[in-house]
């Protein structure tokens, strides 16, 4: 798959999990000098210590050393304190991209650097293609750009949208080019002890567990009322803090129609929903701020006011629309979708865009 360059060496991001775990054996089989490295985060689940223990487990088996690095305090800090702060505030963060930035890509690739490894390596499904002009690692040496993954229904890109973009020089996606059967078929080849094992469906080493649980535990919250647009009491909540803007479920609903959260009033404790049918539901114009440009050409084509054609994505494995992007300010713009759509943009969130090629040229969180 790869060119052998057995002088350069590459830490990866191993979680315990198959991806991880294929990602870190077809780079040892391409000969290069590699290492796993387990994340102690701010776990809530309990699954913390088998996911290191199997990660352990793997790096035995293909045998190449295994560090844990412990960034519990700063995961703290960095992710979950932004986290609950956000829903504090009324907006909906993500996790996961926050996480990205500041613990995988950005402690972890820290610690790679100044232990003198040449690139950090995980289990993303992603295709980065941007090149390193210090290296000739050949799996870097070709038109540049961080694109979607082979396997449609398993891209991760949408996550690395506020990754640096000279932090993609000196990484690797060994599954951006896969499908997730395949690497099933390999770990269990291989014989790898984590072939079997279900993929994770938590938050970024938070773990798998009642988000609004997690939520109450951390904001004091009361339950309220729920309006229609015209200002009906429709039903009641448990706090408006614990909603986000598009959700359809997880309160009482005394209307008898399928309603979804189109606002919300943290002053009055109030949900504001609409109904199925409105046209409230969709969404033609929204604006995006702090956005991280992954494209020089679009960048540029940005700063001088041009408006760009784009495809966006607001959730992840969202279809992608057309849109048209168009400076407002410094950081940030506007998003004009080509057809109104019902897509709920909720603030805090993410909207990712992209090229008609796939390439991923930026994000921002919506306003």
């Amino acid at each position: 798959m790869f060119s052998k360059f057995k002088n350069k060496r590459i830490l990866v991001a191993m979680s315990g999990g198959v991806d991880s775990s294929v990602a870190a054996l077809l780079l040892k089989k391409d000969g290069y000098d590699i290492a796993g490295a387990f994340i102690r985060g701010y776990n809530v689940d309990g699954c913390q210590d088998r996911d290191a223990e199997d990660a352990r487990l793997v790096c035995e088996k293909i045998e190449i050393p295994f560090y844990i690095f412990n960034f519990e305090e700063e995961y703290k800090k960095r992710v979950v304190d932004y986290l609950i702060n956000g829903y504090k505030k009324g907006i909906t963060p993500n996790p996961d991209v926050v996480c990205n930035r500041e613990i995988k890509f950005g402690l972890l690739y820290d610690k790679a650097m100044d232990l003198g490894f040449d690139f950090v390596a995980s289990g993303h499904y992603a295709i980065n293609k941007i090149k390193n002009q210090k290296s000739k690692i050949k799996i870097l040496e070709r038109k540049e750009g961080v694109y979607i993954a082979k396997d449609g229904n398993k891209d991760q890109s949408y996550f690395l949208w506020d990754v640096p973009l000279n932090r993609f020089e000196h990484l690797v996606f060994p599954l951006g080019k896969i499908k997730k059967p395949k690497v099933r078929r390999i770990a269990k080849k291989a014989d790898l002890p984590v072939a079997e094992k279900k993929d994770s469906q938590g938050i970024c080493f938070l773990g798998k567990f009642d988000f609004g649980d997690f939520l109450r535990e951390n904001i004091k919250t009361k339950n309220g009322d729920i309006l229609d647009a015209d200002g009906n009491k429709v039903g009641e909540h448990d706090g408006v803090w614990l909603y986000t803007i598009g959700q359809k479920h997880g309160f009482k609903n005394f209307s008898g129609r399928q309603f979804y959260v189109i606002g919300k009033n943290l002053d009055k404790n109030e949900l504001i929903v609409d109904y199925d049918e409105s046209e409230k539901l969709y969404c033609k114009k929204f604006e995006i701020t702090d956005i991280n440009f992954l494209d020089h050409d679009f960048e540029n084509n940005f700063d001088l006011g041009k408006q760009i054609n784009v495809f966006i994505r607001n959730r992840y494995r969202q279809e992608l629309k057309k849109a048209v992007i168009k400076k407002l300010a410094q950081n940030k713009a506007e998003i004009e979708l080509k057809k109104s759509d019902k897509i709920f943009p909720a603030s805090g969130q993410s909207t990712v865009f992209y090229n008609n090629k796939g390439q991923m040229l930026g994000g921002g969180i919506i306003i």
